[in-house]
């Protein structure tokens, strides 16, 4: 059983259509902190690359510094950055405010906890922007919900969750109120993500002989994503399978020090720490195997992305990973901290080629039917257009009344009130 949600507006037809009419496509700004390379950061870069067009232009403000990204949005959409000189910068407040009522933005979305989301709120609010959002991307760290932040929920239009496990987290430990939680699946382009091979030259490049299994992981260097659990997992599968090789993608601040314990364990012959790279979609098509070893997580970009190229993924079952990856068809779940398990899987993907096969076919197609980019780019469009409809007590413009599909969850999400936004 199904409870069908909606946020359609109210039906007013005398003044909707000469309204939307004359008023030009919804300006929606995005703030976040700093755009360095991560899974949301990504995320947003997709999501404000495709969300421009008729109805939407969307901008994007940094409080800080532009980040290794921010020349990348700059090329893309109006940009602003260096508005918080330190965190006790109180002056940020009438600068923001400032833009905004400047921008004449309809609607503000704030991408993550911390800075961000108080001062983008309380900036909106004060500007009479008419939506206002905050995008959540992780469980804890770092986007755990401060106390302060908290007490401006009154002027939030919504808060979005990227799954259904998320969402529950979100209003049962954040104590977000349940009516305005919404869901939007993660997207990932699964046209530049394909299946195939790497491209040519890139395992001579890596200095890989052409028959060694690779297992990869892609995370930031980050206390929260384990790496340590990779290096011992690498440890466990190089006593069965000894011509793996291991492949680490992103960078941090633990990289000398994970490079330090990869020598402790005698895996530094096969063990490479890559950095950050732009070409992940390459990468991902030379790994046999994709790994996580997180501690916590809410949908990692990088299991649709390696579903996408058709390659198995073996995780913990932490954050939303089990509504990611069906156990046993796309790939393995496996209990939390448990790496030896995790190392079984491994090896039992890199002994059969046909169960390697199986998974990572049946991995593309569920990453095309429920996680494409442009499902998750749709999903926002609903939620932006239908709570600036509700603000403005009006109708969707004509040729957008499409975007309002009744959209249903299961009963226990709905009994919890997180709404579903996207399929």
């Amino acid at each position: 059983m199904s409870l069908p949600l909606t946020l359609r507006p109210p039906v007013v037809e005398n003044r909707s259509a000469q309204w939307w009419r004359h008023r030009g496509p919804l300006r929606v700004m995005f703030v976040n902190t700093s755009l360095d390379v991560g899974g949301a950061e990504t995320l947003l870069l997709n999501l404000v690359d495709r969300l421009g067009g008729e109805w939407f232009a969307p901008e994007v403000c940094c409080l800080k510094q532009p980040g290794v990204l921010g020349p990348e949005f700059a090329r893309r959409v109006p940009f602003f950055a260096h508005l918080l000189a330190h965190k006790y910068d109180l002056r940020v407040l009438p600068r923001l405010t400032r833009l905004l009522r400047q921008r004449q933005i309809d609607a503000v979305v704030t991408v993550g906890a911390g800075d961000r989301m108080f001062w983008g709120r309380l900036a909106a609010w004060r500007a009479g922007v008419p939506v206002v959002l905050t995008a959540l991307h992780s469980t804890g760290w770092p986007d755990r919900i401060q106390w302060l932040n908290r007490r401006l929920n009154w002027c939030t239009s919504g808060f979005v969750a990227v799954a259904h496990a998320h969402a529950r987290y979100l209003i049962q430990q954040e104590k977000l109120p349940a009516e305005k939680v919404f869901v939007v699946p993660n997207g990932v382009d699964t046209q530049r993500f394909v299946p195939g091979r790497a491209a040519e030259g890139l395992r001579d490049q890596l200095q890989l002989a052409p028959d060694a299994p690779v297992v990869g992981i892609v995370a930031a260097l980050r206390p929260e994503k384990n790496h340590e659990g990779f290096l011992e997992l690498a440890r466990l599968v190089a006593r069965q399978v000894p011509a793996a090789r291991f492949l680490v993608v992103g960078d941090g601040p633990r990289r000398r020090e994970l490079e330090q314990l990869a020598r402790q364990l005698e895996l530094d012959d096969r063990v490479q720490f890559l950095g950050s790279r732009s070409d992940v979609d390459q990468l991902l098509r030379l790994m046999d195997v994709v790994v996580l070893t997180s501690h916590v997580e809410a949908a990692p970009v990088t299991i649709l992305e390696a579903m996408a190229c058709g390659r198995p993924f073996v995780a913990p079952a932490v954050g939303s990973i089990p509504e990611l990856i069906a156990d046993g068809r796309t790939g393995y779940v496996v209990p939390p901290g448990q790496i030896d398990q995790q190392a079984e899987r491994v090896v039992q993907v890199l002994q059969d080629r046909q169960l390697a096969q199986r998974l990572g076919q049946a991995a593309r197609e569920r990453a095309v039917r429920h996680y494409s980019l442009e499902a998750m780019v749709r999903g926002y469009q609903q939620l932006l257009l239908g709570l600036y409809c509700r603000s403005r007590g009006v109708s969707p413009p004509p040729g957008l009344e499409d975007l309002w599909g009744e959209s249903a969850l299961p009963s226990e999400q709905a009994e919890q009130g997180a709404l579903l936004v996207s399929n």
